[in-house]
Protein backbone atom coordinates (compact mmCIF):
# COMPACT_ATOMS: atom_id res chain seq x y z
CA UNK A 1 0.00 0.00 0.00
CA UNK A 2 1.46 3.35 -1.10
CA UNK A 3 -0.13 6.67 -0.37
CA UNK A 4 -1.02 8.60 -3.53
CA UNK A 5 1.60 11.27 -4.44
CA UNK A 6 -0.81 14.18 -4.07
CA UNK A 7 -1.35 13.31 -0.42
CA UNK A 8 2.32 12.91 0.48
CA UNK A 9 3.80 15.62 2.68
CA UNK A 10 7.12 17.33 1.78
CA UNK A 11 10.32 15.47 2.62
CA UNK A 12 11.79 16.10 6.05
CA UNK A 13 15.25 16.70 4.53
CA UNK A 14 14.90 17.74 0.88
CA UNK A 15 18.02 17.49 -1.26
CA UNK A 16 19.26 20.95 -2.38
CA UNK A 17 18.61 21.74 -6.04
CA UNK A 18 22.30 22.44 -6.67
CA UNK A 19 23.17 18.87 -5.68
CA UNK A 20 20.39 17.49 -7.87
CA UNK A 21 21.62 19.49 -10.84
CA UNK A 22 25.17 18.30 -10.30
CA UNK A 23 23.98 14.69 -10.06
CA UNK A 24 22.03 14.94 -13.32
CA UNK A 25 25.01 16.53 -15.06
CA UNK A 26 27.36 13.75 -13.93
CA UNK A 27 24.78 11.14 -14.93
CA UNK A 28 24.54 12.62 -18.45
CA UNK A 29 28.25 12.05 -19.06
CA UNK A 30 28.83 8.90 -16.98
CA UNK A 31 26.31 6.67 -15.14
CA UNK A 32 29.26 5.01 -13.35
CA UNK A 33 30.48 8.34 -11.96
CA UNK A 34 26.90 9.22 -11.05
CA UNK A 35 26.70 5.98 -9.09
CA UNK A 36 29.89 6.85 -7.18
CA UNK A 37 28.51 10.34 -6.54
CA UNK A 38 25.26 8.89 -5.19
CA UNK A 39 27.10 6.35 -3.00
CA UNK A 40 29.16 9.15 -1.46
CA UNK A 41 26.05 11.22 -0.72
CA UNK A 42 24.14 8.20 0.58
CA UNK A 43 26.77 7.49 3.22
CA UNK A 44 27.31 11.12 4.30
CA UNK A 45 24.71 12.41 6.78
CA UNK A 46 23.93 16.11 7.09
CA UNK A 47 24.39 17.61 10.56
CA UNK A 48 21.92 20.09 12.01
CA UNK A 49 22.16 22.46 15.02
CA UNK A 50 20.60 21.21 18.25
CA UNK A 51 17.00 22.51 18.35
CA UNK A 52 15.92 24.43 21.43
CA UNK A 53 13.28 21.80 22.22
CA UNK A 54 16.03 19.19 22.73
CA UNK A 55 18.33 21.26 24.92
CA UNK A 56 16.79 20.22 28.25
CA UNK A 57 17.57 16.57 27.61
CA UNK A 58 21.06 17.42 26.35
CA UNK A 59 21.87 19.59 29.37
CA UNK A 60 20.38 17.20 31.94
CA UNK A 61 21.81 13.91 30.67
CA UNK A 62 25.15 12.42 31.65
CA UNK A 63 27.50 12.30 28.68
CA UNK A 64 30.24 9.80 27.94
CA UNK A 65 32.35 8.56 25.04
CA UNK A 66 32.29 4.93 24.00
CA UNK A 67 34.81 3.25 21.70
CA UNK A 68 33.27 0.80 19.24
CA UNK A 69 36.18 -1.63 18.71
CA UNK A 70 34.78 -3.32 15.61
CA UNK A 71 34.68 -0.05 13.63
CA UNK A 72 37.39 1.87 15.51
CA UNK A 73 35.21 4.91 16.12
CA UNK A 74 34.12 6.72 19.27
CA UNK A 75 30.52 7.71 19.78
CA UNK A 76 28.74 10.03 22.22
CA UNK A 77 26.38 8.30 24.65
CA UNK A 78 23.71 9.99 26.81
CA UNK A 79 22.40 8.52 30.07
CA UNK A 80 19.15 10.21 31.02
CA UNK A 81 17.88 9.56 34.55
CA UNK A 82 18.76 6.56 36.70
CA UNK A 83 16.81 3.35 37.11
CA UNK A 84 17.33 -0.41 36.75
CA UNK A 85 14.60 -0.23 34.10
CA UNK A 86 16.38 0.98 30.98
CA UNK A 87 15.18 1.83 27.48
CA UNK A 88 17.44 2.26 24.44
CA UNK A 89 16.61 5.01 21.95
CA UNK A 90 18.07 4.87 18.41
CA UNK A 91 17.74 7.89 16.14
CA UNK A 92 17.50 7.76 12.35
CA UNK A 93 19.58 9.09 9.48
CA UNK A 94 20.75 12.67 10.12
CA UNK A 95 19.32 12.44 13.63
CA UNK A 96 21.02 12.72 17.02
CA UNK A 97 20.85 11.36 20.56
CA UNK A 98 18.22 13.89 21.70
CA UNK A 99 15.86 13.57 18.72
CA UNK A 100 13.48 11.30 20.63
CA UNK A 101 13.43 13.72 23.58
CA UNK A 102 9.65 13.61 24.05
CA UNK A 103 9.69 9.83 24.57
CA UNK A 104 12.72 10.20 26.85
CA UNK A 105 11.00 12.81 29.03
CA UNK A 106 7.84 10.73 29.35
CA UNK A 107 9.78 7.58 30.21
CA UNK A 108 11.72 9.51 32.85
CA UNK A 109 8.41 10.50 34.46
CA UNK A 110 7.46 6.81 34.55
CA UNK A 111 10.63 5.84 36.40
CA UNK A 112 12.71 4.59 33.50
CA UNK A 113 16.30 5.36 32.54
CA UNK A 114 17.01 6.23 28.92
CA UNK A 115 20.21 5.49 27.01
CA UNK A 116 20.66 7.17 23.64
CA UNK A 117 23.63 7.92 21.41
CA UNK A 118 24.93 9.80 18.41
CA UNK A 119 25.55 7.16 15.75
CA UNK A 120 28.89 7.28 13.89
CA UNK A 121 29.19 10.43 11.73
CA UNK A 122 26.21 11.94 13.57
CA UNK A 123 26.11 14.61 16.25
CA UNK A 124 29.35 14.64 18.24
CA UNK A 125 30.45 11.13 17.29
CA UNK A 126 33.48 10.35 15.13
CA UNK A 127 33.39 9.93 11.39
CA UNK A 128 32.12 11.71 8.29
CA UNK A 129 30.50 8.73 6.56
CA UNK A 130 28.59 5.74 7.89
CA UNK A 131 26.07 3.05 6.99
CA UNK A 132 23.62 0.73 8.73
CA UNK A 133 26.29 -1.85 9.78
CA UNK A 134 28.04 0.82 11.89
CA UNK A 135 24.73 1.71 13.55
CA UNK A 136 24.36 -1.98 14.39
CA UNK A 137 27.90 -2.30 15.76
CA UNK A 138 27.21 0.69 18.01
CA UNK A 139 24.02 -0.93 19.31
CA UNK A 140 25.85 -4.19 20.05
CA UNK A 141 28.55 -2.41 22.07
CA UNK A 142 26.04 -0.24 23.93
CA UNK A 143 24.09 -3.36 24.88
CA UNK A 144 27.30 -4.87 26.30
CA UNK A 145 28.21 -1.75 28.27
CA UNK A 146 24.79 -0.41 29.34
CA UNK A 147 22.29 -3.25 28.92
CA UNK A 148 20.17 -5.20 29.36
CA UNK A 149 17.29 -3.04 28.16
CA UNK A 150 13.62 -3.45 28.95
CA UNK A 151 12.70 -2.01 25.57
CA UNK A 152 14.12 -0.23 22.56
CA UNK A 153 12.68 2.51 20.35
CA UNK A 154 14.05 3.29 16.91
CA UNK A 155 13.16 5.98 14.41
CA UNK A 156 13.58 5.42 10.66
CA UNK A 157 16.97 3.69 10.14
CA UNK A 158 17.08 3.22 13.91
CA UNK A 159 13.94 1.08 13.70
CA UNK A 160 15.44 -1.03 10.93
CA UNK A 161 18.52 -1.58 13.08
CA UNK A 162 16.47 -2.77 16.04
CA UNK A 163 14.76 -5.51 14.03
CA UNK A 164 18.16 -6.69 12.78
CA UNK A 165 19.78 -6.42 16.22
CA UNK A 166 17.05 -8.49 17.88
CA UNK A 167 17.11 -11.02 15.08
CA UNK A 168 20.87 -11.38 15.53
CA UNK A 169 20.80 -11.94 19.28
CA UNK A 170 20.25 -8.76 21.32
CA UNK A 171 17.26 -9.23 23.60
CA UNK A 172 14.62 -6.67 24.56
CA UNK A 173 11.21 -7.25 26.06
CA UNK A 174 9.52 -4.85 23.65
CA UNK A 175 10.41 -3.03 20.43
CA UNK A 176 8.93 0.14 18.95
CA UNK A 177 9.76 1.30 15.43
CA UNK A 178 8.67 4.72 14.16
CA UNK A 179 8.80 5.44 10.43
CA UNK A 180 11.02 2.43 9.82
CA UNK A 181 12.09 1.53 6.31
CA UNK A 182 11.84 -2.00 4.97
CA UNK A 183 14.11 -3.10 2.09
CA UNK A 184 17.40 -1.40 1.27
CA UNK A 185 16.44 -1.58 -2.42
CA UNK A 186 13.39 0.57 -1.81
CA UNK A 187 15.42 3.05 0.24
CA UNK A 188 18.00 3.31 -2.56
CA UNK A 189 15.23 3.77 -5.13
CA UNK A 190 13.65 6.56 -3.06
CA UNK A 191 17.05 8.19 -2.55
CA UNK A 192 18.01 8.23 -6.23
CA UNK A 193 14.51 9.35 -7.19
CA UNK A 194 14.76 12.27 -4.75
CA UNK A 195 18.17 13.03 -6.23
CA UNK A 196 16.49 13.13 -9.68
CA UNK A 197 18.64 10.26 -10.97
CA UNK A 198 17.48 7.37 -13.14
CA UNK A 199 16.32 4.06 -11.55
CA UNK A 200 19.35 2.26 -13.01
CA UNK A 201 21.58 4.22 -10.60
CA UNK A 202 19.74 2.66 -7.66
CA UNK A 203 20.31 -0.79 -9.17
CA UNK A 204 24.02 -0.04 -9.62
CA UNK A 205 24.20 1.14 -5.98
CA UNK A 206 22.50 -2.04 -4.82
CA UNK A 207 25.00 -4.16 -6.78
CA UNK A 208 27.89 -2.20 -5.26
CA UNK A 209 26.68 -2.74 -1.69
CA UNK A 210 25.95 -6.42 -2.34
CA UNK A 211 29.56 -6.85 -3.46
CA UNK A 212 30.96 -4.76 -0.61
CA UNK A 213 29.19 -6.76 2.08
CA UNK A 214 29.34 -10.11 0.30
CA UNK A 215 25.61 -10.76 0.46
CA UNK A 216 22.26 -9.55 -0.73
CA UNK A 217 21.69 -6.50 1.47
CA UNK A 218 17.93 -6.98 1.20
CA UNK A 219 18.35 -10.01 3.46
CA UNK A 220 18.37 -7.40 6.23
CA UNK A 221 14.99 -6.00 5.20
CA UNK A 222 12.93 -5.13 8.27
CA UNK A 223 10.03 -7.30 7.12
CA UNK A 224 12.43 -10.26 6.84
CA UNK A 225 14.03 -9.64 10.24
CA UNK A 226 10.55 -9.21 11.73
CA UNK A 227 9.92 -12.94 11.26
CA UNK A 228 12.42 -13.58 14.07
CA UNK A 229 10.92 -11.03 16.46
CA UNK A 230 8.90 -13.00 19.01
CA UNK A 231 8.24 -10.17 21.48
CA UNK A 232 5.53 -7.46 21.48
CA UNK A 233 6.40 -4.89 18.82
CA UNK A 234 4.66 -1.61 18.01
CA UNK A 235 4.97 -0.34 14.42
CA UNK A 236 4.25 3.39 14.17
CA UNK A 237 4.08 5.20 10.83
CA UNK A 238 2.47 8.27 9.36
CA UNK A 239 0.25 7.71 6.33
CA UNK A 240 1.66 10.80 4.59
CA UNK A 241 5.34 10.03 5.22
CA UNK A 242 7.27 11.02 2.07
CA UNK A 243 10.67 9.82 3.31
CA UNK A 244 9.52 6.23 3.91
CA UNK A 245 6.23 5.07 2.42
CA UNK A 246 3.66 3.66 4.84
CA UNK A 247 3.70 0.39 2.86
CA UNK A 248 6.87 -0.45 4.83
CA UNK A 249 4.90 -0.47 8.08
CA UNK A 250 2.32 -2.90 6.71
CA UNK A 251 5.03 -5.23 5.39
CA UNK A 252 6.81 -5.25 8.77
CA UNK A 253 3.63 -5.77 10.79
CA UNK A 254 2.58 -8.68 8.58
CA UNK A 255 5.64 -10.70 9.64
CA UNK A 256 5.71 -9.87 13.35
CA UNK A 257 4.52 -12.57 15.73
CA UNK A 258 3.13 -10.09 18.28
CA UNK A 259 2.87 -6.90 16.27
CA UNK A 260 0.62 -3.87 16.72
CA UNK A 261 0.21 -1.25 14.01
CA UNK A 262 -0.35 2.44 14.74
CA UNK A 263 -0.93 4.62 11.66
CA UNK A 264 -1.13 8.37 12.15
CA UNK A 265 -2.15 10.95 9.57
CA UNK A 266 -0.50 14.28 8.88
CA UNK A 267 2.76 14.31 10.89
CA UNK A 268 5.25 13.25 8.22
CA UNK A 269 8.53 11.45 8.90
CA UNK A 270 9.99 13.51 11.76
CA UNK A 271 7.16 15.65 13.14
CA UNK A 272 5.52 12.46 14.35
CA UNK A 273 8.22 12.36 17.06
CA UNK A 274 6.77 15.56 18.51
CA UNK A 275 3.11 14.57 18.52
CA UNK A 276 2.08 14.24 22.17
CA UNK A 277 -0.77 11.79 21.58
CA UNK A 278 1.35 9.43 19.49
CA UNK A 279 4.31 9.53 21.87
CA UNK A 280 1.96 8.85 24.80
CA UNK A 281 0.81 5.73 22.97
CA UNK A 282 4.43 4.65 22.53
CA UNK A 283 5.25 5.17 26.21
CA UNK A 284 2.09 3.35 27.31
CA UNK A 285 3.05 0.40 25.12
CA UNK A 286 6.48 0.23 26.78
CA UNK A 287 5.36 0.69 30.37
CA UNK A 288 2.25 -1.55 30.51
Amino acid sequence: MKTSPERILPQSMPIPNKIKMLGRLIQFFSPSLATKFAIKLFSTPFKFPLPKREKTMWESAQKSRLKIPSIQKEIDVLSYGYSPKKVLLVHGWCGRSTQLFMIADKLLEKGYMVISFDAPAHGNSEGKTTLMPEFLESIYEIDKQYGPFEAAVGHSLGGMCLYSAYSEGIKFNKIVSIGSGDTISEILHNFTNNLSLKPKIAKKMKKYYDQQFGRDIDLNASSTMAKNVDIPALVVHDALDSDVFVSSAYAIRQNLQQGTLLITNGFSHTKILRDTKTMNRVVKFITT
